[in-house]
């Protein structure tokens, strides 16, 4: 039996007056949530999440949905209310905070001008700023607290932090916090992408757990200390990559290759090393990622058959960078025969994600790369990715998104821009839930590859949509 929808309180806030609204709207034009969802490429569950304001809405989203219920403007005029309140009490934070008028509009403004210019989104430490009072900002300046972003060595990161909140004697329980964080860590930036809450929260978390190499910490637990906090690490660093903080994101990963040198964990070793290869082909340093990866492989006797696997997935997506077809497909056949061996129980924990689904995700891209060289087959890379959009759990919705733009980006390249286009409303139905640099990435490159049927209807729609959930395609 349907349950009763929750009733709406329309003083919570102006996003919830938005919603009761949206609803009354929907409802007066005895439309479903699905039915409206259809006509702005949503889910049902997504407008119910918006008329809840448990979901964020935008002003494109806003004038859709007011076209698609012939409100006549009232939505779009509401979310110009919405957006005013919500400039408004930014401004009121800042006087509250630094003692003076700063015009959050001013800075949400200049923000959006850099993300449209390919500039990088604010300092991920800005937060600092409007947060702490200026004694308080002081004191964290002083014991290190920002070193991440200091363009000098990252060793400068290990500073002593806020002596107040560290423990005289590292703990058992202390190591355990800082394994959850980067846990919990990884777990949103697979869900939401590396921008956003996701990173600026961790950078504090950091701070504690690098604080923590500086206390007295009995020899038993030595090994685990420097394993959680490179761990760690390494998960920010993988999720400023996403973010396309590349400075500190080589520094985050090295710092954590370096905590696993320095216990002798090789497991962890090849984690960083993987990411770091990973970077630097996206940034389009295919024979540094080759390095890299090869660098992982060293002892590779000491790995598990996973952590192999991963590492010549590396390698294979270094080589389609470079052009070389058959290297390519050897390494991509040595990640198979690897990942073949891999039993369950086997690898550390920050190696869960990698499952059926992301190798066949990783093989997939590496595929996709060499699909694309003239007279070439796409049928390996086409393989490989519908089986990872298939298999990705919920849990890793930025991997599954960006197979699936992928491969919509494939199949509108080899001619099929009919079934092309659903397979790409389904990826930005989750693309549009996500902050992640990347993904807005494929997204311009899936737009490109559409431009030569844009005389055809569906793919026409399939660009405006484009256009609305990333403006700067």
């Amino acid at each position: 039996m349907p349950q009763k929808p929750k009733p709406l309180d329309d003083t919570e806030s102006m996003a919830h007056w938005f919603g009761m609204e949206l609803r009354n709207w929907r409802r007066a034009r005895r439309i479903s949530a699905e039915a409206l969802g259809a006509k702005v490429h949503l889910s049902g569950a997504s407008i119910v999440k918006i008329e809840k304001a448990d979901r964020s809405c935008n002003a494109h989203l806003a004038t859709a949905l007011d076209d698609a219920l012939d409100a006549g403007g009232a939505l779009r005029r509401l979310w110009r209310r919405v957006e005013e309140d919500a400039d408004k009490r930014r401004a009121d934070a800042d006087k509250l905070i630094n003692g003076k008028g700063a015009s959050s509009a001013a800075t949400a403004m200049e923000g959006r001008r850099a993300q449209a210019a390919g500039m990088p989104d604010t300092d991920p430490l800005d937060f600092l700023n409007r947060s702490l009072s200026s004694m308080e900002r002081r004191a964290f300046l002083a014991a290190g607290g920002i070193a991440v972003l200091d363009p000098a060595s990252f060793g400068d990161l290990i500073r002593e932090t806020v002596h107040a909140q560290l423990p005289d004697v590292v703990r058992p329980e202390d190591l355990e916090q800082v394994r959850a964080a980067a846990e919990n860590h990884a777990s949103w930036d697979n869900l939401y992408g590396g921008g956003g809450i996701v990173r600026t929260a961790a950078f504090g978390q950091l701070a504690w757990a690098q604080g923590l190499l500086d206390v007295t910490c009995p020899s038993k637990y030595e090994a685990e200390l420097f394993t959680v906090v490179g761990h760690l690490a390494i998960v920010m660093g993988a999720s400023a990559f996403d973010a396309y903080e590349h400075g500190n994101a080589a520094r985050l990963l090295d710092f954590g290759a370096q905590c696993a040198e320095r216990v002798g964990n090789w497991h962890l070793r090849a984690f960083a090393l993987n990411w770091r290869s990973r970077q630097a082909i996206w940034c389009g340093s295919s024979d540094k990622g080759l390095t890299y990866a090869d660098m992982g492989l060293v002892r590779a006797d000491r790995l598990t058959p996973r952590e192999r696997a991963m590492l010549h997935i590396a390698r294979a997506r270094a080589w389609a960078k470079i052009g070389n077809r058959q290297e390519t497909l050897t390494a991509i056949g040595q990640s198979d025969e690897a990942f073949s061996l891999a039993e369950d129980g086997e690898d550390a924990s920050w190696l869960a994600y990698y499952d059926y689904a992301q190798h066949h995700g990783d093989t997939g891209h590496a595929a996709f790369d060499i699909a694309l060289l003239p007279g070439q087959s796409p049928r390996l890379a086409i393989e490989r990715l519908e089986t990872a959009i298939d298999n990705h759990a919920d849990a890793y919705v930025r991997s599954r998104a960006l197979s699936g733009t992928k491969l919509g980006t494939l199949t509108m390249a080899t001619g099929d821009p009919q079934e092309a286009v659903c397979i790409a409303h389904r990826a930005l139905d989750e693309i549009g839930q996500l902050r992640s640099r990347r993904a807005v990435t494929d997204v311009q490159d899936l737009a490109r590859a559409s431009a030569k049927y844009a005389k055809n209807s569906e793919v026409a729609g399939l660009r405006e949509r484009i256009w609305r959930t990333v403006p700067a395609c």
